[in-house]
Order: structure tokens, then sequence, then C-alpha cells
């Protein structure tokens, strides 16, 4: 009995060195990155704007905030992922009570160099500015909501991580309502890339 338990140790023994030997032997695949970003968040911005300084509601500002969510798609080829747009949502906060909107649609960004970009975004906004026939001092004439946004950046990469954009933006509803001046914001992000 003491002879079949030692043998079949020593049979042990020898299987488990030789998949041990084996297993140190195979090769060890290459790490390779995710295509898409572990997050859904792409982006997130922070920043400020001047409220239209050609129109009644000049002299006042807004404190501004964008995520830019993952692209939903991408395809092998880098030159072409940069026509696939980021869903991106965000709002801006008039900090003298004027025209304050929320905003969501689509962000293209394209690389100049590797570290200076240019983006366009299109979208809808909803404000709450005035939408009447008549409207007070001190306000725009939006004629309704929502409106169409458009926007357009050009930014520069600090590292792999933050940048800085200059944007002017441009809301209105296009002749669809009773009025249309509609509401052109300049100002400056601050950008977290994930």
């Amino acid at each position: 009995m003491r002879s079949i338990f030692l043998g079949l140790a020593a049979l042990a023994v020898t299987t488990g060195q030789g998949a041990l030997a084996a297993d140190l032997a195979a090769p060890v695949p290459a790490y390779v990155a995710p295509v898409q970003p572990l997050s859904i968040v792409s982006e997130f911005r922070i920043g400020g704007s001047v409220q239209d300084p050609f129109s009644p509601e000049s002299g006042s500002g807004n404190v501004v905030a964008e995520v830019l969510l993952a692209k939903p798609t991408l395809t092998p080829d880098p030159f072409w992922n940069q026509f696939i747009p980021r869903p991106t949502v965000g709002g801006s906060y008039n900090t003298a009570g004027r025209t304050s909107y929320a905003y969501l649609g689509a962000t293209w960004t394209f690389d100049i160099t590797d570290r200076i970009f240019v983006e366009g975004f299109f979208g809808a906004s909803f404000h709450n500015g005035i939408t009447g026939r008549f409207i007070p001092p001190g306000f725009n004439a939006l004629g309704c909501s929502p409106l169409f946004r458009e926007a357009a950046s050009i930014g520069f990469r600090l590292t792999e991580h933050w940048s800085v954009l200059a944007t002017v933006e441009h809301q209105s509803n296009a002749g669809l309502c009773v009025a249309n001046r509609g509401l052109t914001n300049f100002g400056g992000k601050i950008a977290y890339t994930f």
C-alpha cells in the first residue's frame, strides 16, 4: 500500500512539473489598448463666456459646463474617426439673470496637429429667455424655445489629459418663430479628457 501511495505521489509531482514547465514556455499575449475609452464620458469642460456683446444682453457673463460622451463607434482608420461626432450635453448660467440655457447635440473634433484642433457643434438649446412679441429692456428677442445651437472652437492640448479652447456659439430659431434676434456668446473653456 505504501509503495502505491509513493508511486502516485511521484507521478503527481512529475506531471505537475511538466505542466509548470509547459506553462512557463507558453508565450504571453501582448497587451492591446481598448479601442473605446473605459468610461462612457469622454471629456468634461468648464469655463465662461460673455453674453452677446452686441445685443441688449451685453454686459453680463456666463458660467459654462459641458460633458462630451464617448463616440458611439470607431473605425480602424483614425482619419475617418474624426468624422464620428461625440454626443454632447451642456449648460450656461447667466450671472446677471439674463438668458441661461441647457443644450444637447453632437461635437466633431478635427486635429490640425498633435496639439492643435478645431471643433464644430450642432444641436438644440432650451432657454429661459424671452419668447413673446414684447421684449423687456435688457433682453434679446428669442422667439421660441428650443433654439438651434451652433458652436465653433479652436483648442490647444496642454498635456494628454488637459486642453484649453476658445469658443464662439450662436443660437437662433432660424426664422421659424415670431422674433429671431438670437444669442451669440464668446468664451473659453478648460477641458479634461478621460
